[in-house]
């Protein structure tokens, strides 16, 4: 399928515009998102981050003509591994795929050094955005290539981790998982040794998909705060993914920040069909499979396929992701929520379909009463204090061993 032709939209929803005053506001804001799965994109044959696409058509939300539109200036670009064997060859596979990951990351930067910088600090992203281009921290969802060893976090902190997950779907040798049955009560012994080893480089820990308990003891080891780059609330809809108020409130005495997510934001429907047939869809398409373009060609083809035989029912919608974040907001307090709305790894709701829907998200606060430099925070300013935070601690175990 030719990716590179120029964009053509498919009929169907437009972007709502908003208020004069918000589109202003937005457009003057620094705004990162701390959950990114777009570099899966960059696996696809023939697609480039350049190019405008269509979520309609190829399901990626990210690129950055939609960057441009819905003025991301960036944020956090994942390497997601997901989780398979933990048997030493397994773990091999995944430490290779992930750094071949954080490989492609650098190869997009180096082909749009005009559009993309890579940001090692707190105080680079403003600096980048100043200069017309769009921020690229990297961070790590899902900690298995790490293998045995959490000293390889320093391989991928030279390749631009500024914030790293502990476990994903599936408990892990770092942690339970949210989501699969304990192993370790929380975290394990290695899952401490790399919380500590994130504090020494200064790297944020991100409990995101990790266990109420794993958070727990993260809350208590760590000397830096924490974040959940992409998390719901609990209270707004009962998921382990999300978290419960209670631990909202330990999150913010911490200094931590919830960035909140547009998955799980409410109970879906779930149709019998279209669960198989996406899930036969994927045994055939793996998502960490190498495919060849007609092949990729194909998975796009049947996909459309699937939603027009079986359309999904009962989707979340961009009033369910805004009732999370206020209430987070209401909970938490302003200085401790921020944006991680897992694009390109599931996230989007009817209503905030791809990046371009941005602005929305920006109008919703103002109309909820919050104020430009509450709108700042939520958007940037809170995440780059936690980071911040993680710096200055870094730099004084590298003082006191020094």
């Amino acid at each position: 399928m030719a990716r590179h032709a120029a964009f053509k939209p498919l009929p169907g929803p437009v972007v709502p515009k908003v208020d004069p005053v918000a589109a202003r506001l937005h457009a003057s804001l620094l705004t990162l998102d701390t959950h990114l799965d777009a570099p899966a994109s960059l696996a696809f044959p023939g697609w480039s981050i350049a190019v405008a696409h269509d979520v309609r058509a190829d399901f990626t939300q990210v690129d950055l003509p939609r960057m441009k539109a819905g003025n991301l200036s960036g944020g956090f670009w994942a390497i997601y591994t997901p989780q398979g064997p933990l048997d030493p060859v397994s773990t091999r596979a995944a430490r290779d795929y992930a750094v071949n990951r954080a490989v492609q990351i650098h190869e997009m930067v180096a082909a749009n050094a005009g559009a993309f910088a890579f940001a090692d600090k707190a105080a680079d992203a403003a600096r980048i955005v100043g200069a017309g281009k769009r921020v690229v921290f990297v961070s790590i969802e899902n900690a298995w290539p790490l293998g045995d060893d959490p000293t390889l976090l320093q391989v991928f902190y030279k390749l631009g981790v500024r914030l790293s997950g502990f476990a994903h779907f599936r408990t892990n040798q770092f942690a339970d998982s949210a989501t699969d049955a304990a192993k370790w009560g929380g975290l394990s012994p290695a899952g401490i040794a790399l919380l500590a080893e994130m504090n020494r480089l200064g790297v944020v820990p991100d409990l995101s998909h990790s266990s109420d308990k794993a958070l727990d003891d993260a809350l208590r080891l760590s000397k830096t705060p924490l974040v959940l780059s992409h998390s719901g609330c609990r209270a707004i809809f009962d998921h382990p993914r999300n978290i419960d108020d209670a631990h909202l409130r330990a999150l913010a005495a911490q200094g931590g920040v919830i960035q909140i997510n547009s998955v799980y934001v409410k109970a879906e429907k779930h149709d019998a069909a279209r669960d198989a047939a996406m899930k036969a869809l994927g045994e055939r398409f793996p998502e960490h499979a190498s495919l060849t373009p007609a092949q990729y060609a194909q998975a796009l083809k049947e996909r459309r396929e699937i939603n027009r035989l079986h359309p999904e029912q009962g989707r979340a919608t961009f009033e369910d992701v805004i009732a999370n974040l206020l209430h987070a907001l209401k909970v938490a307090g302003v200085d401790h929520v921020g944006i991680g709305l897992d694009w390109d790894g599931g996230g989007g709701a009817e209503g905030l379909e791809d990046i371009r829907y941005l602005p929305r998200i920006t109008e919703a606060l103002r109309k909820a009463g919050y104020s430009d430099a509450d709108i700042a925070k939520i958007w940037s300013g809170n995440v780059l204090r936690v980071l911040k935070a993680a710096e200055d601690e870094s730099a004084r175990e590298a003082a006191g061993k020094a």
